[in-house]
């Protein structure tokens, strides 16, 4: 296998999109268009890897932090390249690289009903924690309900 790991960049979006669309467990949406993409390599740079053989893309991952925690999104290896370490060696470079900007802890968010990729995560050191739930919104509309508002 000869693959090399590098810094993903703008000039791989395509390929990398191609490689995330249909993939069981990545769930994309309009942040994973290529402004979306830009914005976030750009506050996160060096950090986001891909895995390139004959100048074909077989694997890629996210990754950035906010300052205090890393984040981990759309680690993705081709079907034909799966069982042989290598999103393993993508999450070994992220975290050695989030490690050297001083972040400690790096979180993962995964599809509930995916067993597989729950395995494989678990595999890689992560464990699950039942005491937090994610909850989200968008942000179009910046108003947000007064709590007290039956009070």
């Amino acid at each position: 296998m000869n693959v090399t790991i590098r810094q993903l960049t703008m000039e791989d979006y395509d390929q990398v999109l191609t490689l995330w669309t249909g993939m069981q467990g990545i769930g994309l949406n309009d942040s994973d268009s290529r402004e979306g993409i830009q914005r976030f390599l750009q506050r996160n740079p060096g950090l986001s890897l891909v895995a390139e053989e004959n100048d074909s893309i077989i694997g890629t991952v996210l990754c950035g932090h906010d300052g205090r925690r890393g984040y981990l999104h759309h680690l993705a290896v081709s079907p034909f390249r799966r069982r042989q370490g290598l999103g393993m060696q993508l999450v070994r470079v992220c975290l050695e690289r989030l490690r050297s900007e001083g972040i400690l802890r790096c979180n993962i968010f995964l599809v509930a009903d995916n067993p597989t990729d729950r395995e494989f995560w678990k595999v890689a050191g992560y464990k699950a924690r039942p005491d937090l739930l994610i909850m989200q919104r968008g942000t179009g509309s910046a108003q947000v309900p007064d709590p007290c508002r039956n009070c």
